[in-house]
């Protein structure tokens, strides 16, 4: 099932996220209503507190992208995070141009590290523990973020995040209409 997707704004990315356990329930369903939810909005990767619960949960799915070929592999990496943790961070960073489906129509390059070391239970609750890069490093980080309170634009500089200022009041406005489903904060 389609979930819909809280826009900046909701106090809901600013609050970190509770871990989980074994017994949650529904918790098969809701991963599989997460991905569905990813892949509509075109997204790479979906953190719980973006679909209104605040627990430690991330989907991750991607077609890897080869730079000797230049095309897109045809295997999809998949991921299920569970109260994940960067355990080391590698010392070697770069820029991605980064977006987020709670934060639509705004892209901005973000520096994060190319490498971490990171521990997480994947759906069956079997606990990983393992060195990753590339594009699975830098959406785990991203998601992660989410559960820790954070958005990408957190990350920007005060001259970047003044300047993108409007585009963030817009989007907690409700002034934006993405071809997915948001769900928008009740003004009171």
């Amino acid at each position: 099932m389609y979930l819909p997707i809280v826009a900046y704004g909701d106090p809901i990315l600013r609050k970190q996220a509770q871990p989980i356990t074994a017994d949650y329930p529904d918790l098969k369903q809701l991963i599989d209503d997460m991905f569905e939810t990813m892949y509509t909005a075109d997204g790479v990767g979906l953190a719980a507190p973006q679909i209104d619960r605040s627990i430690q949960l991330v989907v991750i799915g991607f077609r890897p992208y080869d730079e000797k070929t230049d095309s897109y592999g045809e295997e999809e990496e998949r991921h299920v995070l569970i109260n994940p943790e960067i355990i080391e961070e590698g010392n070697e960073k770069d820029y991605f141009n980064e977006g987020c489906l709670s934060l639509p129509d705004i892209h901005e390059d973000v520096l994060r590290p190319t490498s971490i070391v990171l521990r997480w239970l994947d759906e069956n609750f079997v606990e990983h523990q393992e060195r990753i890069d590339g594009m699975f490093a830098r959406v785990a980080q991203h998601e992660i973020d989410h559960l820790n309170g954070k958005v990408f634009t957190d990350r920007l500089s005060s001259l970047r995040k003044t300047m993108i200022k409007r585009k963030l009041n817009d989007v907690a406005a409700g002034k934006v209409h993405p071809k997915y489903r948001l769900k928008r904060q009740i003004k009171k």
